[in-house]
């Protein structure tokens, strides 16, 4: 997933049967379907043999450990049955198999792969490879974001990093806290909330709000419906389109709005996810 943008600085076939309405067969444009050969070629960076394949043309891999650990889970994906999501990471794509038939083929946005650290904390921005289920699915949802959005934030625009988990007395003498769920200023004994849209910003600190805050909610980052895959990791849609079919997200698998729809009406709670 993606940070969000900026805030204003203030102070199986059987299982086919309970899928009504899925097409018998799609693709994206320009997109092969999922199959599932007898031998897959792989081969990148003059990287050696893999668990008896070869590692597939134009393919990258940072180690002999990295190319075995795609062999295998994309191995792993090729053995599954029923109905299923195939995601490839190099490939930025995703599909929904059902024993065969690709249902559904589209492109995705994946993790960067990158590394943040701030003030001797480390967030490194990867998709896991792996099986996943999905545990739940929702519509509308809110995010409330790690505290790498936050860690990220402070850094970009030179600032500390806080924590308002108590009530912090400010330089200008007025105590910042939370009261009903809203962040805000005491002011000779006056309480006033702050926006929940801005981020919180005094004496060069940006302070993190308490989960279950409002100033904690971001509505519309995750775009109009998300599949959960546990540990954080998301199936979600978002409001910037043009990172699909891109290492642009810091774990999460981003979608466009058409194709997180037909997931969120089509796969069931339960349902495997294979990342290779």
């Amino acid at each position: 997933m993606s940070s969000t943008k900026m805030k204003n600085l203030i102070g199986t076939l059987g299982a086919a049967a309970t899928l009504a309405g899925m097409p018998a067969f799609v693709h994206a444009q320009g997109q092969e379907a999922w199959h599932q050969p007898a031998r897959r070629t792989i081969s990148a960076d003059s990287t050696d043999n893999s668990e008896g394949g070869e590692v597939r043309l134009g393919y990258n891999f940072k180690s002999r450990a990295d190319s075995i650990s795609w062999a295998r889970n994309r191995a792993v994906a090729e053995r599954a049955s029923g109905f299923h999501l195939v995601v490839s990471l190099k490939d930025r794509h995703l599909w929904a198999v059902i024993g065969g038939d690709t249902v559904l083929s589209a492109p995705v946005a994946v993790a960067k792969g990158t590394t943040l650290e701030f003030e001797g904390q480390e967030w490194k921005f990867t998709t896991p490879r792996g099986v996943r289920t999905v545990i739940g699915k929702s519509a509308d949802p809110i995010w409330q974001p790690p505290e790498w959005l936050y860690a990220e934030t402070a850094q970009e625009n030179g600032l500390k990093l806080g924590h308002l988990n108590h009530p912090v007395k400010l330089e200008d003498g007025r105590t910042l806290t939370v009261r009903d769920g809203l962040a805000g200023v005491i002011e000779d004994g006056q309480f006033e909330a702050l926006p929940t849209d801005e981020h919180i910003v005094f004496d060069n600190t940006l302070f993190v709000p308490p989960m279950g805050t409002e100033n904690r909610k971001i509505h519309g980052e995750l775009g109009k419906y998300r599949l959960d895959m546990g540990d954080g990791f998301l199936l979600h849609g978002t409001p910037y389109q043009e990172s699909i079919g891109m290492a642009a997200t810091h774990g999460c698998v981003r979608m466009r709005d058409e194709d997180i729809e037909w997931l969120y009406d089509h796969v069931p709670v339960g349902t495997k996810v294979y990342i290779y």
